[in-house]
């Protein structure tokens, strides 16, 4: 049976009749009804609680303090990411700086993620996978459509910096917007030589890792094959994420003493909250 909705009455009885309507990928509103909240984590204190599908993207403003994990559920998530000051979005994620002001090529528990002005943005609490891209960007209409016959954003084959033009329009900014940015899940590798190998998978499925704002926050992210991924398929699965309330690091938090770079990082955050 079909139902008629050129008829505006018959329109809103189907789209009224589609409540509580549950799909494997879409956001949990609010999030604190969210069905499996990390372990540990009151409802009450969930604030983002959603399913990227493949292809999929999502944003969500934090506060300094909120936890975000990502979970590769099935084991081939890839999860690119931008990160702006959520009170002045000019201030954003700098990988070169996160790189080389930790004297580090790769990302795991215990790092930071740095801001084009000398802060952190996030601490990396936890990290089960292991396998993370701070070198090769986000993949492009280009790229895809070289892979996979298409690359547009409303394609079978969305590519990721079409996914973070979508996202960030939601907050005002635009492509121009668009940063380098770091993948989770998805890594490489720099060879001797120079030479750039591709950590694809797919691997373990439920890998996840636990990011701490220190700052107010604008997170995007995009669900989309890894630039370098060969497989002649479109092959990415579900990404989870989920955010919670939490406290503000503290004066003796490991990770902000670690090292005088990282310290000099989380002092120059501090000196912004101060006023």
């Amino acid at each position: 049976m079909t139902t008629d909705t050129a008829n505006p009455y018959a329109a809103q009885a189907h789209a009224r009749a589609m409540a509580g309507t549950q799909v494997d990928a879409m956001p949990t509103v609010p999030a604190s009804a969210a069905a499996q909240p990390p372990a540990g984590v009151a409802p009450s204190d969930m604030v983002w609680a959603e399913t990227l599908a493949p292809g999929g993207y999502g944003a969500k403003r934090l506060d300094r303090g909120a936890r975000l994990q990502l979970t590769d559920l099935a084991g081939d998530a890839c999860a690119s990411m931008l990160v702006f000051n959520a009170e002045r979005p000019v201030e954003r994620l700098n990988v070169a700086d996160t790189l080389k002001v930790q004297w580090n090529a790769y990302l795991g528990a215990g790092k930071l993620v740095l801001s084009d002005m000398g802060k952190v943005m996030f601490s990396l609490l936890e990290d089960e996978a292991g396998t993370h891209d701070a070198f090769c960007g986000a993949s492009n209409a280009a790229t895809n459509a070289a892979r996979y016959g298409a690359g547009d954003n409303w394609g079978p084959h969305p590519n990721a910096r079409d996914r973070f033009s979508l996202a960030l329009a939601k907050f005002g900014l635009g492509r121009r917007d668009i940063h380098p940015c770091i993948t989770w899940f998805k890594g490489v590798r720099v060879e001797a030589d120079g030479a750039i190998t591709p950590q694809a998978g797919p691997f373990a499925a439920g890998r996840r890792l636990t990011l701490r704002a220190e700052m107010d926050l604008i997170v995007v992210l995009a669900n989309c094959p890894h630039v370098l991924d060969s497989r002649a398929d479109y092959s990415v699965t579900p990404l989870r994420v989920s955010a919670w309330r939490g406290p503000v690091t503290p004066p003796e938090d490991p990770i902000r003493n670690a090292t005088p770079e990282g310290l000099r990082a989380f002092l120059n955050v501090e000196a912004e909250y101060s006023r």
